[in-house]
């Protein structure tokens, strides 16, 4: 008992059987994102007085073009491991989606979407951004059944156990080695995380309408930028550094930027503020100078009754 808790094993398997069907259980987790992602975004955008279709039509449009941003990412970035077999670029169902990609992809045409249908962009991104971590949450456990995207070795009791043959495939210079850091688990945890903070901040309302996707970008970027020092898979390098470092660098600088540039609603609501009390205080010292001279009219017109009676 005590060594089946001493790491977390890795699915002896790539595929789910059900039956005479065989389901991929990279797309799987991918699709059980995605249909999580539109159930919260349809619920928050009901919320907001919206019609809980829209959130549909939108995904529609918007995942497609999330999946083949997130594979042109990867290949792009990882060229190199595809030199000689250039078909297997097509081959989603294997593994190899970049996030970034993905998402400036889906954003981008969501944004389409969005104008053409008239909607107003800052509160359907407001109800639809905590969607985008809950997705990658869930879709990120395709990576435990493929053994990919894995960290250092570790001995912690989490480590993740990674198949002898696989090891030797994708991380030959650690042959030998058994259990790994889970960074497939370490990402889907902070964002699950990220959900809630993303959640918490919209109730609070302390940001101006649109602005909550800078704190994605900006939770997202900041762990990203952790887990990629700590995995050990083949990546692309730019001045000896890997690729996503710098994405998520620039994710976290861009992050802080919008918000901090008039992002906060405080810096637009203080005048606003202001002013309505201005407003206040000027209707308050009218209803003041009204009460007084009716009091004041009172006074005369007993004044004058007392003088008749006498």
């Amino acid at each position: 008992m005590i060594d089946l808790l001493a790491s977390i094993p890795s699915p002896g398997q790539e595929s789910i059987e059900l039956g005479p069907l065989t389901l991929r259980a990279y797309g799987l987790m991918i699709a059980l994102g995605v249909v999580a992602a539109v159930w919260l975004g349809q619920r928050r955008w009901r919320a907001r007085g919206g019609d809980p279709d829209d959130v549909t039509t939108l995904a529609m449009w918007a995942v497609p073009a999330g999946l083949i941003g997130a594979r042109l990412y990867h290949v792009i970035t990882d060229w190199r491991s595809f030199e000689g077999r250039w078909e297997d670029a097509i081959k989603i169902w294997q593994g190899g989606l970049g996030i970034p990609g993905g998402m400036l992809a889906g954003v981008l045409m969501a944004t389409w979407v969005i104008r053409r249908k008239g909607w107003s962009t800052p509160d359907m991104y407001d109800a639809l951004v905590p969607s985008l971590p809950l997705a990658q949450a869930i879709g990120r456990w395709g990576n435990w059944f493929n053994q990919e995207l894995y960290g250092k070795p570790t001995d912690l009791p989490w480590g993740l156990e990674i198949d002898p043959e696989i090891v030797n495939e994708r991380t030959p210079q650690y042959v030998g080695e058994t259990t790994f850091h889970p960074t497939f688990l370490y990402e889907s945890l902070w964002n699950f995380a990220l959900v809630g903070v993303l959640l918490l901040i919209d109730r609070r309302r302390v940001l101006k309408p649109g602005r909550l996707i800078a704190v994605y970008v900006l939770g997202y970027g900041i762990g990203r930028l952790w887990i990629e020092l700590i995995r050990i898979d083949k990546a692309s390098l730019v001045l000896g550094v890997r690729v996503n470092v710098w994405v998520s660098l620039v994710a976290i600088l861009g992050g802080l930027v919008a918000i901090l540039w008039g992002g906060l609603r405080a810096d637009a609501d203080a005048d606003a503020d202001a002013a309505a009390g201005r407003t206040d205080d000027g209707g308050e010292a009218d209803d003041d100078r009204e009460a007084d001279d009716s009091a004041a009219d009172g006074e005369a017109a007993d004044g004058s009754a007392e003088g008749a009676s006498t």
